[in-house]
């Protein structure tokens, strides 16, 4: 292979939310750290996403991904004002708190009540006139919500620029538009991954590579149940504070960022790896725009743009060393909430690198 070999105690193959959280971990930890990934950092499903730091409707989630959404909650403040004053770059976390305008049937209010008490999450009922107060430009056929005033955002390309620069200045090495065509295994052991452009030699690499972590696997005969999942998204051009909160219903939500652009999203696709958008999915998104703030007809799109999620079963990622090849660990298939599991994934997979008391049971995620 041409260039020379490289040492590192971890390699890390994927420059998104995922493997950029990891290596911060990594290097506050002593680690020298490589961060890898065959396009530029973080333009993958990192960038595309609408960074609401919480799962959709979590009650419906299990126990395992509530706990990972509950500790980067209560991280996600300090991630961000550490990053502004280290980079300059402010990824504008911003509590906005979550409106969730669905009928739910009577049922799943005893699941919500049961899930609110044991992650200790506050959340209001609302009724129409409930509503209105608490956003006035939601549309006023909508009779019950749910308010839950302590769910924040995150302006996910801001975060990514920040972990970047940041990471840089702390001494990781990043590596980008270098695609790993080998991870090196001998006597069930990885010893360091090949790239066009050289090998690096490290004693741990860690695969955090998203949707196409499956295919990196599968050369080295390891199996996960992850696969891409594509989501589109739509930018409204609207004016700062015409909408306050997230708001969410069918699955589908506007999140309101501080200089008055709207995310729309989002769609669910099993298209494999095909990230073109579609009129239909924008038309689709920009009525359910409308349907819930009506005003939104007088306001343009400003952008469309496609992203492919790791899908997992049940939303549940592996953060998990291998069972039979020494030094490998994975960590990916976060599907639809990778922003918000982000940051315990993180620290949960450098416990176990570094075999420490791990923050979380580990046991939920393992491969």
């Amino acid at each position: 292979m041409p260039g020379s070999s490289t040492s590192n105690d971890v390699l890390i193959i994927g420059g998104g939310i995922m493997g950029l959280l990891s290596a911060r971990e990594l290097q506050r930890a002593g680690a020298r750290v490589t961060l890898i990934d065959k396009n530029k950092i973080g333009t993958e499903s990192s960038w595309a996403g609408g960074g609401i730091l919480s799962p959709l409707y979590p009650w419906r989630y299990t126990d395992p991904v509530n706990a990972l959404a509950k500790w980067g909650q209560a991280q996600y403040p300090i991630i961000a004002d550490t990053l502004t004053r280290e980079t300059g770059i402010d990824p504008e976390w911003t509590a906005s708190g979550l409106l969730i305008l669905d009928n739910l049937q009577p049922d799943e209010h005893n699941t919500i009540a049961t899930w609110a008490k044991t992650f200790d999450s506050k959340l209001d009922l609302l009724v129409k006139n409930d509503i209105r107060r608490c956003e006035p430009v939601v549309n006023s056929k909508f009779t019950q919500g749910i308010h839950m005033p302590d769910v924040a955002q995150i302006r996910n390309p801001r975060l990514v620029k920040a972990l970047k620069v940041a990471l840089l200045a702390a001494g990781v090495n990043i590596i980008e538009d270098t695609e790993v065509t080998d991870i090196v295994v001998k006597s069930n052991h990885v010893t360091g991954i090949k790239t066009p452009s050289g090998d690096h030699v490290a004693d741990h690499i860690v695969v955090a590579s998203g949707a196409w972590s499956t295919q990196l696997l599968a050369d080295i005969n390891v199996t996960i149940d992850v696969k891409p999942v594509r989501g589109q998204m739509i930018i409204i051009d609207a004016q700062p504070g015409l909408v306050s909160k997230i708001i969410l219903e069918n699955n589908h939500y506007i999140i309101p960022r501080r200089d008055g652009q709207l995310l729309v999203g989002s769609t669910l696709e099993d298209v494999g790896f095909d990230k073109s958008t579609t009129e239909e999915a924008k038309q689709l998104l920009q009525q359910a725009a409308m349907a819930l703030v009506p005003t939104l007809e007088q306001f343009k799109i400003k952008h469309h743009w496609a992203g492919l999620r790791p899908g997992s079963p049940k939303g549940i990622p592996i953060i998990s060393a291998h069972p039979d090849i020494k030094g490998l660990f994975i960590n990916t298939g976060h599907f639809r909430n990778g922003v918000i599991l982000g940051p315990a994934s993180a620290r949960l997979l450098t416990d176990l690198i570094t075999a420490k008391r791990t923050i979380l049971d580990s046991k939920p995620y393992t491969i």
